[in-house]
């Protein structure tokens, strides 16, 4: 989902660099073991969509990027990167981003202790920005714990509701969305007014992303996404399309009630897959995300009228274009 372009402003190819120098930096230790293992997934790339958020946030007044603000985009990248070594493990994925995962090529508790040190040199770059950045940090590492148990605590119930998936989604996803553009406010010192909007705005385009990204692994094809479409529902994670394909019973609803709740074989996926891609489901789904995409457009308008602001504006529609 290439966004990035997105936030093409005339000043972004400098503040990349300097995003990713900045992580680079962050997670070498004096343990060259450690440092490979901790900047294994760094190194093979990413968009650094977070901490772009963050300088983004930071521009919106007019002003520069400041180091704050790279290194506060750096604490939320640092969380994310920390939350994908967990969840790898969790899922036993061999692959991401291209390459082995940490616990395919290291092993489980390796990935997991890394995992770990990437949170806590979140923790620390956070606490370096103040005690309200590293608060906030704190709380958005909870909420992303929340929303994964709220995923787990349903996995293959074909009863899920709604409200789940949502709230589940809220956690995992818009959160550090929402964190990002909110630290790019507070250390740029902006009011409170506008943090606040940068905050909703950052909440918005996550759950667009997020809504987006689970309507590609059911409706693009295997070729397309680089790896095997629907995975999250043969692993039992039932997301927006599958939720309104249900919901809306008759026939298709029932046929794929009787497929789901247990892992898929390719067969079976291959016929849920054919349900929810031609019985209204991610049509459905497209439409809650355009509330979305409203609600992004709405703090928008709380925001100067900047080059930043423009950016920020475009960036929901232009993602979800891309399912339409």
């Amino acid at each position: 989902m290439g966004i990035s372009p997105l936030f093409d402003l005339e000043s972004s190819d400098a503040d990349r660099l300097r995003v990713d120098e900045a992580l680079m930096a962050s997670v070498k230790t004096p343990d060259a073991y450690l440092t490979e293992i901790a900047s294994h997934l760094l190194l093979a790339g990413g968009k650094r969509l977070r901490p772009m958020f963050s300088v983004v946030a930071s521009q919106v007044a007019g002003g520069p990027t400041t180091e704050e603000a790279i290194q506060g985009g750096i604490s939320c990248e640092l969380v994310h990167l920390g939350s994908l070594y967990h969840d790898d493990v969790m899922d036993e994925s061999p692959t991401r981003r291209g390459v082995e995962t940490v616990n395919a090529k290291w092993g489980n508790l390796q990935a997991i202790l890394a995992g770990d040190f990437l949170l806590a040199r979140a923790s620390e770059i956070a606490a370096s920005l103040g005690t309200e950045v590293a608060a906030l940090l704190a709380r958005t590492i909870g909420r992303l714990c929340e929303g994964q148990i709220e995923e787990l605590r349903h996995t293959y119930n074909v009863a899920r509701p709604l409200e789940s998936y949502l709230s589940s989604i809220s956690g995992k996803t818009a959160s550090l969305y929402s964190t990002a553009a909110r630290i790019g406010g507070l250390v740029s010192k902006f009011d409170r007014g506008l943090v606040n909007a940068l905050t909703a705005y950052g909440e918005a385009f996550g759950m667009v992303f997020q809504i987006v990204d689970d309507v590609l692994d059911l409706s693009a094809t295997d070729a397309q996404l680089g790896k095997p479409s629907g995975h999250d529902m043969v692993e039992g994670v039932y997301t927006l399309p599958v939720l309104f394909t249900l919901a809306n019973g008759g026939v298709p609803a029932s046929e794929l009630a009787d497929v789901l709740g247990k892992p898929l074989n390719v067969a079976e996926r291959d016929k849920a897959l054919s349900i929810v891609r031609s019985n209204g489901g991610i049509e459905a789904a497209i439409e809650l995300a355009e509330m979305y995409v409203e609600a992004a457009e709405e703090a928008c308008q709380d925001l100067p009228n900047t080059a930043a602001t423009v950016a920020l504006r475009f960036a929901p529609n232009a993602l979800l274009a891309s399912v339409r």
